[in-house]
Parts: C-alpha cells; sequence; structure tokens
C-alpha cells in the first residue's frame, strides 16, 4: 500500500465521519506521510471549531464604509463597461467604414478594368 492509495481517506478518517479496514488503518499508523497529513488535518478541524465559536465586533462604522466602497467599484464597473462599450462601438464602425471603401475601391477598379477589356 501507498500514500497515494490512502491520501483521498485521510479527512474523513480525521473528522470521524469515515471507518476503514484495520489492514488500511495499520498502513497509515506506520507510514510517516499519512501521519503528518493526518495530523493536519486535525489542526484545521480544530482552528475550524474555535472560529465557529469566535465572534468579532465590527468596528464603528465600518458598515457604512463597506457599503459605500461597493457602491464606488460598482460606479467603477459601471463606467469601465460604458467606455468599453463605445470602444468596440467605434473600432466595428471604423472597420466597417474601411470595409465600404474596400468594396467601393475593388467595384471601382473592376469597373475601369471591363471598360479597357471592351474598349480595347
Amino acid at each position: 500500500m501507498r500514500y497515494e492509495d490512502v491520501a483521498d481517506l485521510l479527512p474523513g478518517l480525521a473528522d470521524g465521519t469515515l471507518e476503514i479496514e484495520d489492514r488500511t488503518r495499520a498502513f497509515i499508523e506506520s507510514d510517516l506521510r499519512c501521519q503528518a497529513e493526518l495530523a493536519r488535518y486535525r489542526r484545521l478541524i480544530r482552528g475550524l471549531g474555535t472560529l465557529r465559536a469566535a465572534y468579532l465586533e465590527p468596528a464603528p462604522g465600518s458598515l457604512a464604509q463597506t457599503l459605500n466602497s461597493l457602491a464606488v467599484e460598482g460606479e467603477r464597473r459601471v463606467a469601465r463597461s460604458i467606455l468599453t462599450g463605445r470602444r468596440i462601438a467605434v473600432a466595428a464602425a471604423a472597420l466597417g467604414g474601411a470595409a465600404i471603401a474596400g468594396v467601393a475601391t475593388a467595384a471601382v477598379m473592376t469597373a475601369r478594368t471591363r471598360r479597357r477589356v471592351l474598349a480595347g
């Protein structure tokens, strides 16, 4: 058995939601990499448990600041999207104009060539 064979089982073993065979348990208990990873998962679970019970009092005025920041960022994004939309429209118009000019030039050149062929 290798670490890679049991690595996906370690989180469930650490939080107690998984039962494993005695053979697999014996390997995990004898493999240093498995033991280290299992210890990391258990520390993470303990840390998350302490965060669940902790309550941080927000600073006075932080809600207003947060809402203001969100509003300012929203306005910036709208302005950027409008400018980007205008840039795209200008670029499309320029490309469209260039395409029309190219078609018109090709039509004139074709007409002149036909006249020369018919006249010649």
